[in-house]
């Protein structure tokens, strides 16, 4: 049986140094991401939509489309005709139907 040298078992200490440096700065920056992401306000979901800006698709009379964040979405206007092309702002959310208004 052949003799094992122990010279091949050693580790360089600044190898070492560097991957512990390496492993604490990778969970430092995974702590901080992960608390920065549970302060950060969800933005998600029809709520996230009132305010926004939408472009008519189809015309407004007062029942049409808008696009929204790249979605088509059916739209009743509040008051008055919107024409394509136009810009509205969602005033509400009512189940897959928006409220909007003119800019």
């Amino acid at each position: 049986m052949p003799q094992i040298d122990s010279s091949w078992f050693q580790i360089e200490p600044w190898l070492l140094a560097v991957l512990i440096i390496g492993v604490i700065a990778f969970l430092a920056a995974a702590i901080y991401w992960g608390i920065l992401a549970h302060r950060r306000q969800v933005s998600a979901g029809r709520e996230d939509l009132i305010g926004k800006t939408a472009e008519v698709m189809v015309a407004l009379k007062p029942k049409g489309v808008v696009f929204v964040e790249g979605e088509r979405w059916t739209a009743i206007s509040e008051k008055g005709r919107a024409e394509p092309g136009e810009e509205v702002i969602i005033t509400k959310v009512d189940g897959l139907k928006l409220w909007v208004t003119k800019k």
